[in-house]
């Protein structure tokens, strides 16, 4: 089935172009698609109704970026690494001041130079229209809304060089506490990489697992970093240096290395962080201990968020193997519960493991949310062939093949395991694909294959043909040395008589039994109902006729069954049907 697109399109006035674009593209090559939906960071899907472009590009305005465009992506990514820098250098830089008017000074004014551009850039961002959901490509409209939002005076705070700037103005270089919480502005950025990891997550393209790990590691080391940082921005502004928390272990600290200072800080902070607290770096005066109360309070909640997380991440990659092993043993204890037999036991213990073993083969829960036009595809994709080429369906139409393939899933059966039980009202009906599989019967207690099938099914099912030529070869042997054999019936409703041997099968396939008796079926006066005669049915109706009479001494013209059915052809009846001879 085939479905036809049709786009038109109308030439517009150059004046009445700035409507806005549709949101998504149907990409004319299938890999695209699969790239565009593995980098989708969040909805871009149009409003229904919409009309859906189906160009290869964007027919933006000129100097409009697209906010999805790949170059722009790059861009974003690249900030994402200044950013990294700026959260690192902004805690360092309030607590290590020297650093701030020294060796990153030049650096900080190059990344702020970056974000400066960025700022310029997202003027010239289409944006999509939650209303609509659709691309906005007006330059006031991009405008009115950047500047208009909390966003655009964060940003500029944040990338202004405040120690240039008064450098500029004064000539001199200012040594204050004022310009290092304002370079705390910079943590503002850090929302780009909140932003990165969300989009990451979502991406087919990266594991989940690890994107999260690095996640939760980064967001341990922010912290470590920032409450070092400002624990010894506490000491350093401490009236007294010795009654510091690292003034009692390095006297003069202030005028030694500055790495030195945030070793130990660092040192503090994880210690505090994992609960050990050896004891050797402690709060000396009332600020510090009322710092690390609030700090280790934090931790409590930091800890907590992240074996929370990191449990979560490790139970999911093994809850399969975990649901497995409860089913066993749920199946274990119904059956000594129960006193199963070892066979059924095992039968059960091995269907259970086979089924989370092709359970990724399987994927029902996956298909359950597919359209119904996919999951059929899907089926169409998978069992077509085999059913085509199977023996039962040869000459069928196309049309109710497809439809047969459609309703059909794929099932998995262990060794040894019934799959259709005799006499069981059929709902199922099985194609096999690949191994094998058993007719079976039970006979005095024991399994033995089925040997009662007529030739025509002998046709339909030709592997059953090799099972009964390996029966008949131990089995048919004793049946033709003996003219007659009579044996005793367990449940003590018939008697049980052979027949000569020329009623003996003249084929490899081992004859019908029946029970004859001498009376119509409604007279219960001559054997009591319960006493017959079982002997192998004959080729003809004269021949069974013929053996009746010498059974019973006298001759019969009418074969009945026990609902009363004349019999007229021998090979309708069954293995150990009840005949009535009068």
């Amino acid at each position: 089935m085939s479905t036809e697109r049709r786009t038109a399109s109308t030439s517009l006035p150059s004046e009445n172009r700035s409507r806005p674009v549709p949101a998504l593209l149907y990409r004319r090559r299938s890999s695209d698609n699969i790239d565009n939906l593995a980098t989708v960071s969040s909805s871009l899907l149009p409003a229904f109704g919409t009309i859906v472009d189906d160009a290869n590009s964007l027919h933006l305005r000129k100097y409009i970026i697209a906010p999805y465009d790949r170059r722009y992506r790059w861009w974003q990514t690249f900030l994402v690494v200044l950013v990294v820098y700026s959260a690192w250098s902004s805690p360092f830089e309030l607590a290590f001041k020297k650093v701030a008017t020294g060796s990153l000074l030049p650096v900080d004014l190059a990344v702020d130079a970056f974000f400066a551009i960025d700022i310029v850039l997202t003027f010239f961002v289409a944006y999509l229209d939650k209303s609509t959901y659709l691309l906005v490509d007006n330059h006031e409209k991009i405008a009115m809304r950047y500047v208009t939002n909390l966003w655009f005076p964060m940003d500029v705070v944040s990338t202004l060089p405040f120690h240039a700037i008064y450098l500029l103005f004064t000539g001199k270089m200012h040594k204050g506490e004022a310009f290092g919480f304002l370079n705390l502005l910079r943590l503002w950025r850090l929302r780009r990489v909140s932003e990165l990891f969300t989009r990451l997550e979502k991406d087919t393209r990266f594991s989940y697992f690890w994107t999260r790990y690095c996640k939760l590691i980064c967001v341990t080391l922010f912290a470590v970093h920032s409450a070092g940082c400002f624990y010894y921005w506490m000491a350093i502004h401490h009236k007294t240096s010795d009654d510091t928390w690292i003034g009692a272990q390095v006297h003069d600290f202030e005028h030694e290395n500055i790495w030195m200072g945030y070793t130990y800080s660092m040192y503090w902070s994880i210690v505090t962080l994992t609960t050990v607290g050896y004891g050797d770096l402690h709060a000396e005066n009332t600020g510090e201990k009322v710092f690390n109360i609030f700090y280790m309070l934090f931790n409590i909640g930091l800890t907590a968020y992240l074996i929370g997380n990191m449990t979560n991440l490790v139970v999911h990659s093994a809850v399969r193997t975990f649901a497995m092993r409860d089913a066993i043993n749920e199946i274990l204890r119904y059956a000594s519960k129960n006193r199963l037999p070892d066979g059924l036991k095992e039968q059960m213990l091995a269907h259970m493991q086979l089924k989370f073993k092709t359970a990724e083969l399987q994927q029902e829960e996956v298909l359950e949310d597919l359209p119904k036009a996919i999951r059929s595809s899907i089926a169409q994709h998978l069992f077509h062939e085999t059913v085509e080429t199977t023996y039962l369906f040869k000459g069928v139409s196309d049309d109710l093949i497809t439809q047969l393939v459609s309703e059909m899933k794929a099932e998995f059966f262990p060794p040894k395991v019934d799959i259709i039980l005799q006499n069981e009202i059929p709902t199922d009906f099985y194609v096999l694909v690949s191994g094998a599989v058993d007719v079976l019967i039970y006979k005095n207690g024991t399994e033995q294959y089925l040997k009662g099938l007529k030739k025509e099914m002998l046709e339909e099912i030709p592997f059953v043909t090799e099972l009964i030529d390996d029966f008949n070869t131990e089995n048919i042997a004793p049946i033709e040395g003996a003219e007659y054999h009579e044996a005793p019936n367990n449940s003590g409703e018939e008697n049980i008589e052979g027949t000569s041997p020329t009623s003996a099968p003249s084929s490899d396939i081992l004859p019908v039994r029946v029970i004859i008796h001498g009376h119509r079926p409604d007279d219960k006066t001559n054997d009591g109902g319960k006493m017959g005669k079982l002997i192998h049915l004959p080729d003809s109706v004269e021949d069974l006729l013929s053996l009746a009479e010498k059974k019973f001494g006298k001759r019969g013209c009418t074969i009945l069954v026990a609902d009363g059915s004349q019999v007229e052809e021998l090979r309708a009846l069954r293995e150990k049907d009840h005949l009535f001879i009068f």
